[in-house]
């Protein structure tokens, strides 16, 4: 019942929404004492929290025996209102706590390697720190960076390298305006298919609609500007699609039903929780594959 009443409440929600950049020195080692490599992981929503340590989750097969050192963030992984964190502020969260832990080592230690990591939600984190990173406005310059691993990114762009068999649509949250800029070359992401968090359909428009409202659900003033480009966004290809007609066709109680029975198959199939044994090519799975990724970039 939960399921249909989130499910109702998106398509409501739908209807109605109708300093200085900083570049690179060039490559530098590590200095004595510093790691060669230090990455920072963002688990996903529940795999950690205000009142536990921090915990690998997903991540654990990525991170383990990866060289240099190797930091967890904490943050509130919560999604629901009713968890106390609304996903906005628990995303914010997680992005400024790993963006402290990049600017505390780049200051520290100016020759060791970056890498960024991230599952789920803390994809969703990770992936909108890489992109402040590599619009030449980040904490360190874009050159630090040596490697991003994203997992079932809810903000996967059709553009993003995928690894692995490639998942249709882009994710739930709408793909980043300006996507990774200078670090583009460095990022890789892995959606597994079937995963809806990171690969909703384009012209699925009630979860377009669901995925903006939580992605907006903590609102930035200053950001005002990119939310009007990313709903700018779906409502264009809604008209592309037929419009109001279109989204109301979504909206029939009959549709309602048919998503809802959809999401409740895909939290029964597993499919997010699947990357320890989804297999990606070459024998590896999405967790080896992103091991190998961040330990080659060392």
């Amino acid at each position: 019942m939960r399921l249909k009443r989130i499910v109702a409440a998106a398509g409501a929600a739908a209807s109605v929404l109708m300093s200085g950049i900083v570049l690179g020195s060039g490559p530098v080692t590590a200095d004595p004492g510093c790691p060669v490599m230090y990455t920072v992981a963002i688990p996903g929503t529940w795999e950690t929290g205000h009142d536990k340590t921090p915990q690998p989750g997903m991540l654990s097969g990525v991170t383990n025996g990866l060289p240099g050192d190797v930091d967890y963030v904490t943050y509130a992984a919560t999604a629901f209102p009713w968890e106390g964190d609304v996903y906005g502020a628990s995303k914010k969260e997680a992005t400024d706590n790993a963006r402290g832990l990049v600017q505390a080592m780049g200051a520290r230690c100016p020759g060791t390697k970056i890498s960024i990591a991230g599952y789920s939600q803390g994809a969703d984190a990770a992936g909108d720190l890489a992109s402040e990173i590599g619009s030449g406005l980040g904490v360190v310059p874009p050159d630090r960076i040596a490697a991003v691993a994203l997992i079932s990114d809810p903000r996967r762009s059709v553009t993003d390298a995928q690894v692995g068999p490639i998942a249709p649509g882009a994710g739930a949250g709408g793909a980043r305006v300006g996507g990774f800029g200078f670090i583009s070359d460095r990022v890789r992401t892995v959606c597994a298919l079937g995963d809806l968090y990171c690969s909703t359909e384009q012209d699925d428009f009630i979860s377009r609609f669901a995925g903006f409202l939580a992605q907006t659900s903590d609102p930035n003033p200053a950001n005002i500007w990119r939310y009007q480009l990313e709903v700018g966004s779906i409502i264009n290809d809604l008209m592309a699609q037929g419009g109001i007609p279109t989204l109301q066709a979504q909206l029939s109680e009959g549709a309602n039903e048919d998503r809802a029975a959809q999401f409740e198959q895909f939290f029964k199939t597993g499919k997010h929780t699947s990357y320890g044994f989804y297999q990606v090519g070459g024998g590896q799975t999405a967790i080896t594959w992103m091991h190998n990724w961040l330990a080659n970039a060392a």
